[in-house]
């Protein structure tokens, strides 16, 4: 199966650190914060990966090249226009190569364990799945709102208590996500989101939630690199 791994944004919230580079290339302990992403990646059995890359996309080139070439990066501009921005076009701008087969897609600026990665491998085919995962700070992210084994909805940063089980942006998708795509219109935020094709597929009970089990680190703003160089270390052998 194939994972997709979104890397086509800038970043802002990571500062100055992203007037050169992509937020995905900032060190942690001396390396780009992707390499720890692909390496566990790699470790969970995934051969066929590709990245999608946008902003200084060179610097990405660079990087894989030096890392291993036979991973593919796919530049999202060259399959969809730059006017259609957010989430959704990212998802869209690898439909040639997927086709109808189903994919893996995850944020490459979030750190998912090697072994909730393989736990994705089983999952039904039939399906699409969210990775859910217990946050006792659900107001700052995308709560799933749920009824048993099935996503009933996303909602993004509620203002009212929904739940404590927050988007991990870890999808499993079926080729069906490109049709909600169509169908997803420009958010408030003037993008177009991943989550409203979600949504859309939810309402027709096609989505489940798979609950992430492991770790789970958010690679967001620049004090998140002192939380994941300590977690890291941590979980290096001496």
């Amino acid at each position: 199966m194939k994972i997709i791994i979104a890397a086509a944004g800038r970043g802002t919230r990571m500062k100055n650190l992203t007037v050169s580079q992509p937020k995905h290339l900032i060190k942690v302990l001396g390396r780009p914060f992707l390499f720890y992403l692909l390496e566990n990646i790699k470790a969970a059995g995934y051969k066929d990966i590709i990245v999608i890359g946008g902003y200084k996309i060179e610097k990405l080139r660079n990087f894989l090249n030096s890392y291993d070439k036979k991973i593919k990066l796919v530049n999202q501009y060259k399959h969809v226009a730059k006017s259609y921005y957010g989430t959704a076009c990212t998802v869209k701008s690898i439909q040639h190569l997927v086709k109808k087969e189903d994919f893996i897609f995850l944020a490459g600026d979030n750190l998912y364990s090697v072994k909730d990665l393989k736990n994705w491998h089983k999952l039904n085919h039939k399906s699409c799945y969210v990775g859910g995962l217990k946050n006792i700070h659900s107001q700052h992210y995308g709560v799933l709102k749920t009824k048993g084994k099935y996503l009933e909805k996303i909602i993004e940063k509620p203002k009212k208590f929904v739940g404590h089980v927050i988007n991990a942006s870890l999808y499993k998708f079926t080729p069906e996500i490109f049709a909600a795509i169509k169908k997803v219109k420009k958010s408030s935020r003037g993008e177009y989101e991943i989550i409203d094709a979600i949504n859309i597929l939810a309402q027709q009970k096609k989505v489940k939630v798979a609950q992430i089990k492991d770790y789970w680190y958010d690679f967001g703003q620049p004090e998140d690199i002192k939380k994941i160089e300590k977690f890291l270390t941590k979980q290096t052998p001496n």
